[in-house]
């Protein structure tokens, strides 16, 4: 009996299942964005949420990157050198790339939301934007997709001690109590949680949830921790949980 043949036989559907599933790749995101510092952050936040990232600096390089790598999703950022954010989307789809556009831009005029929209982007953020926000538009526009061969990963429920932290619903309990948390406060505890163990320098901080803008100080991340602190360690003045780590950054401890 050759391969062939052996390929065709009825076969067990459980074994089907199985091989189905080792079939399913991680979701592929491309981030064509030319600040550095956003870029790695929103890289370093997706990988460790399962996500497999391929970043370019320019609209030019993006476009090469789109037609090499055939991502899930494309996140775009408009004021790019080379070819502007526009110019790579207009040019990706007359090419008849379907793949989903999330448009990332400083710009809030409704005129280039407009144009982007005509363009054919598919979702549209503004900078700054919140890390679990970013996370939920963009697991829904790779489900809308139907490109089925990803397996879009689940963000589970996080917790350490008696917090739980839900990052799709953007919720935080302490005790099975709620609690309130501005925007900042939960990505940055998202993205101390999601690296246990890890010394986080200030400047990573900033990368990750600030996306590093000139206007946000270091200062920034030592007020915010604070209030982590207040609202969730049971002994603020002895943090347990989110540990500084002298001349390096912090460090979150399960």
């Amino acid at each position: 009996m050759n391969a062939t043949h052996f390929l065709q036989e009825p076969h067990d559907p459980a074994i089907g299942a199985v091989a189905a599933m080792r079939s399913r790749r991680a979701p592929r995101v491309a981030i064509i964005e030319d600040n550095e510092s956003l870029a790695f952050g929103l890289q370093r936040t997706l990988e460790s949420d399962g996500y497999e990232v391929f970043v370019a600096g320019d609209g030019r390089a993006g476009a090469t990157v789109v037609r090499e790598v055939d991502p899930d999703l494309i996140l775009l950022d408009v004021m790019l050198p080379a070819a502007d954010g526009f110019s790579v989307l207009r040019s990706l789809r007359s090419e008849g790339v379907s793949v989903p556009v999330l448009i990332l831009t400083a710009r809030g005029e409704e005129a280039d939301k407009v144009h982007g929209f005509r363009l054919g982007a598919d979702d549209y953020v503004t900078k700054p934007f919140g890390l679990s926000e970013l996370l939920m538009r963009i697991e829904a526009l790779i489900r809308r997709s139907g490109r089925t061969q990803a397996a879009i990963p689940r963000v589970e429920e996080l917790g350490f001690g008696d917090v739980r932290i839900n990052p799709m619903a953007s919720t935080v309990t302490k005790g099975g109590h709620p609690v309130a948390l501005t925007p900042k406060e939960l990505d940055l505890l998202l993205a101390l949680v999601r690296h246990p163990g890890v010394v986080l320098s200030r400047v990573s901080l900033l990368r990750e949830v600030w996306g590093h803008r000139a206007e946000v100080m270091t200062r920034t991340v030592d007020i915010h921790v604070a209030e982590l602190r207040r609202k969730l360690e049971d002994v603020p003045a002895k943090p347990r949980h989110f540990v500084t780590v002298w001349k390096r950054g912090y460090r979150f401890d399960p």
